[in-house]
């Protein structure tokens, strides 16, 4: 029982360190790995409370989150790519495709 808090524990400072880096970073490719760990932890979470619980829901998330990750950071990737093709940046104060 108390190894599963410590899991818990892991998982909310991974997600806390994400959230951070995703507000105060400025690098396009920095942001985009601090996404991945929030959604990491959040899969930790999920395999803790499925580990809890006995049930086999948790892991199935964790299978369809892994999935979407995968596929966004190929597309993700992609893009960064473009833009620095593009721009010559990857600073996302620099990056305006909006403006005329």
């Amino acid at each position: 029982m108390i190894l599963f808090t410590w899991y818990l524990i892991l998982s909310g400072v991974l997600f806390s360190i994400g959230a951070v880096g995703v507000l105060i970073r400025r690098n396009a490719i920095v942001i985009f790995m601090c996404i991945e760990l929030m959604l990491n932890s959040v899969n930790l979470a999920f395999v803790t409370f499925s580990r809890q619980l006995n049930s086999m829901d948790g892991q199935i998330f964790v299978f369809f989150i892994m999935t979407v990750a995968a596929a966004e950071a190929a597309v993700g990737l992609a893009i960064i790519i473009a833009i620095y093709r593009n721009k010559a940046t990857v600073n996302v104060d620099d990056i305006n495709l909006m403006k005329w």
